[in-house]
């Protein structure tokens, strides 16, 4: 399975962004963020469950459900073994579903969900990586049809996200193609300091669950952002930094000239539903109330 990520989020980068132009023989580097509590302050894919209901993909009581979802993903994170048998849920019930009714979903409301909830910490953040000429990537375990608008709204150059099989009829197949979790992504970033040119030893990372261990340690310069009790355990034994993020700011507010696209350009590979990530953090809350119960 090779490395999922959409090469070049064009004509969204900040105006401070490295010329890509630059000799590889020259050093790069990069900032590589987590999506979900580390850039922005819920979960991309349940933020959108109104609008996939207001679609007809999923029905009212899977819109009561992810509003508690939405709270316990806040209150604590998911394991290994919760995010695998997640990934399998949200596989089989995605199977069938319209990929562009998808896009068009999360192109509609994108700017009216995700503007919001985006922190100003990291919004500062990817603004002073650009400024010293690193590259900022996003790599989310959600799904492209979310990661890669969210990544053009941000200005980021590059995006690893989940993908999924889309058969000749433009629906999802059921079949993952590519799962952006755990070491996945630290293969992902590999690949990526390989095409580009980045020295890892001098790029950055951040995130807030243990289960992105493999993506901090690849870095020379992790930090761990709002963590989970898991996480902030690793970032005290060694001595990295923890980021404490809770101002979420409007971009317009940041930047009253800020004007964003009425819809985002990225260079995309088909990717794993949002509605069916949403569906999966659905299971993971019935599955936190079972372990809390047990």
């Amino acid at each position: 399975m090779g490395c999922a990520y959409a090469q070049g989020v064009e004509n969204h980068s900040s105006p401070h962004s490295p010329t890509h132009s630059a000799p590889h023989s020259t050093p790069r580097a990069a900032a590589f963020f987590d999506l979900d509590k580390t850039v922005i302050a819920k979960s991309s894919t349940l933020t959108f469950s109104k609008s996939f209901y207001q679609g007809g993909l999923i029905n009212r009581r899977a819109v009561m459900r992810t509003a508690y979802a939405q709270f316990v993903f806040l209150a604590g994170g998911a394991d290994h073994d919760q995010m695998e048998r997640m990934r399998e849920y949200l596989s089989a019930l995605c199977r069938g579903w319209n990929v562009e009714q998808v896009k068009e979903l999360v192109a509609e409301t994108l700017h009216d969900l995700i503007d919001p909830i985006i922190y100003d910490e990291a919004a500062s953040l990817i603004e002073e990586h650009h400024t010293a000429g690193r590259d900022v990537v996003i790599v989310s375990t959600s799904g492209a049809e979310v990661v890669e608008p969210v990544g053009a709204l941000l200005g980021a150059d590059r995006v690893v996200a989940t993908r999924m099989v889309v058969g000749e009829d433009g629906c999802f197949t059921g079949e993952v193609e590519y799962y952006a979790y755990g070491p996945t992504k630290a293969e992902a970033i590999r690949e990526l300091a390989d095409s580009e040119g980045y020295d890892l030893a001098r790029c950055y990372a951040y995130s807030d669950s243990a289960t992105d261990l493999p993506m901090l340690e690849a870095v020379g310069h992790p930090h761990a952002v709002n963590p989970d009790r898991a996480l902030r355990r690793e970032a005290l034994a060694r001595a990295w930094p923890i980021l404490d993020f809770h101002r979420p700011v409007r971009l317009k507010q940041r930047v009253p000239g800020f004007s964003v696209p009425p819809r985002p350009a990225l260079v995309a590979a088909a990717a794993i539903g949002a509605a069916a990530a949403t569906a999966g953090l659905v299971w993971y809350a019935a599955g936190r109330r079972r372990a809390t119960a047990a």
